[in-house]
């Protein structure tokens, strides 16, 4: 029979006052829950309601160094500091060999290099035969320097770039980025102090902004882009000639300019032949691993993977034996985990139709896959909001491209990668460099006004080693004979581009 009463929540049943028939409710407050508890379980409702602190890092018992760990232990960390630590190792090479320039000058008539403090700039596209980095852009002329910006803060010139895409990207020794100078930022032109982290100097007057890095050593790279046209190889030689880099000590408030025209030469010595430059020697890694961790601040929650690392270079010093197997590791983890990183399907994630895109470029935090895969397969990439790249080794039936087939890359009218600031197709031999060709083109898109659209206003380019036909060279990539791959950039990329919704056209075989 209904009595009128509201039924009981037994939801909230829980250890408390008894209630009838057996059931114990929760008291309506935490402090009473506390009282009950303390006093059904002998502790004092002060050491009830008192959790312990977690402790701090500095309060961890470390690895001992005294031990004599199992060797397949000490390989399994060994490995892990390989993969964590070869972008960091590749950027201390990069700038140990390419600041030992006197003055600014071109290495081997083609890699603008300079003195630590300063940069060097190209004038006109890199030179195909460029094998310092691997993807290089056909799009934008490039400028490369390498600072220690605790040491030596450096001011960099921003000229009046107008309505010219242009991006400075600045890199810490991890290879992410840092500040914000650019087009798509709305920098000003003026004078900007780039800073290390620890630099506490004095910023004098005329400075127009200052940029901190994240680690002390650092590396700039400018890219301004250029139409594939005489009259803009002309036009921007003024802009180019204004972007210079030198110590804050030569700061007095007047734009500089130097004629990047007139670099002399430096003769090279690598022979890494078609490769990207060995910036990084498994035999060698371990040497130069202990200063990376000196130099290098630890990201949050970094702290636990440095005490391993430390503790594994300790143990190693003093076991020949040990030392000798994580140089052996670094050799296999070489071959069995970096050199794959080549292939594009292992490099960010799916965008459709068989392509791949870049995942935290240039700001990968602890995201160290993506970090070691760009690092060893293209290097230097922008941040997402500034470029997203795209790129595969197949075509659209997932058959690997080969330069005996000609294939067809058609994008509907409108359906170009939607961009503020330019796009291209670019495409690349097996090592990811330029394929020498008579046509000398490696890239087409916004930089070339040539391209011929068909009837519908879509737009096909065609890759291939043997021309599509004399109506069709216009839209032509020569390729090699064997095996190639094609990669999309889209600079300053509208909404589409940043939330995956625009998607690579297919790449189809048409003979």
């Amino acid at each position: 029979m209904a009595t009128g009463r509201k039924p009981r929540d037994l939801s909230r049943c829980s250890v408390g006052r008894p209630q009838a028939g057996g059931i114990f409710m929760r008291p309506k407050t935490p402090l009473l829950s506390a009282l009950l508890a303390s006093t059904l379980l002998g502790v004092s409702p002060v050491a009830a309601q008192q959790p312990s602190a977690p402790p701090s890092f500095a309060d961890l018992t470390m690895p001992s160094a005294e031990v004599k760990p199992q060797e397949a232990y000490v390989r399994a960390v060994a490995r892990t500091a390989y993969l964590w630590g070869w972008p960091m190792v590749n950027m201390l090479n990069r700038r140990t060999s390419i600041t030992q320039a006197p003055q600014p000058r071109l290495l081997g008539g083609i890699l603008p290099v300079a003195p630590q403090g300063q940069l060097a700039m190209l004038h006109d596209y890199v030179n195909p035969d460029q094998r310092a980095v691997a993807c290089p852009n056909q799009d934008v002329v490039y400028g490369l320097g390498f600072f220690d910006l605790d040491s030596q803060p450096v001011v960099i010139q921003v000229p009046d770039f107008g309505d010219r895409f242009w991006v400075y990207a600045t890199y810490d020794q991890r290879t992410d980025q840092f500040g914000q100078l650019g087009k798509a930022y709305g920098t000003e032109p003026g004078f900007y102090l780039l800073a290390g982290p620890t630099w506490n100097g004095e910023v004098p007057k005329g400075i127009t902004g200052v940029v901190r890095a994240s680690t002390s050593l650092a590396n700039v790279i400018p890219r301004i882009f250029m139409n594939d046209t005489d009259e803009d190889r002309a036009a921007i030689q003024p802009l180019v000639n204004q972007v210079v880099a030198y110590p804050l000590s030569e700061f007095d408030g007047t734009m500089k300019e130097m004629d990047w025209s007139g670099l002399s030469d430096i003769p090279s010595s690598d022979e890494g032949g078609g490769s990207e430059t060995r910036w990084v020697v498994p035999e060698k890694f371990f040497d130069t691993f202990p200063q990376v961790l000196a130099m290098v601040p630890p990201l949050p929650g970094e702290e636990a993977l440095y005490a391993q690392f430390r503790w594994l270079m300790d143990v190693a010093a003093d076991d020949p034996d040990l030392k000798a197997a994580i140089v052996d590791e670094a050799v296999k983890a070489e071959a069995e985990v970096i050199a794959p990183f080549l292939e594009w399907r292992y490099n960010g994630k799916p965008a459709g139709n068989g392509w791949n895109r870049s995942v935290n470029n240039a700001q990968f935090g602890v995201d160290y896959y993506n970090r070691a895969a760009t690092a060893r397969s293209n290097i230097f990439e922008n941040r997402p909001n500034e470029t997203q790249y795209f790129y595969t080794d197949d075509d659209a039936a997932g058959a690997a491209l080969d330069g005996s087939k000609t294939y067809a890359i058609t994008f509907a009218a409108g359906e170009e990668p939607p961009v503020n600031g330019f796009w291209s197709l670019t495409l690349y031999n097996e090592e990811h460099f330029f394929n020498p060709n008579d046509l000398g083109r490696y890239s087409l898109g916004t930089k070339n006004t040539t391209l011929q659209r068909n009837a519908d206003g879509s737009l096909t380019l065609y890759a291939g080693a043997t021309s599509p036909g004399a109506d069709k060279e216009s839209n032509w990539l020569p390729a090699p004979d064997g095996p190639f791959s094609l990669y999309i950039r889209a600079y300053w990329g509208k909404e589409a581009i940043l939330d995956g919704t625009w998607q690579p056209p297919k790449i189809e075989v048409v003979q």
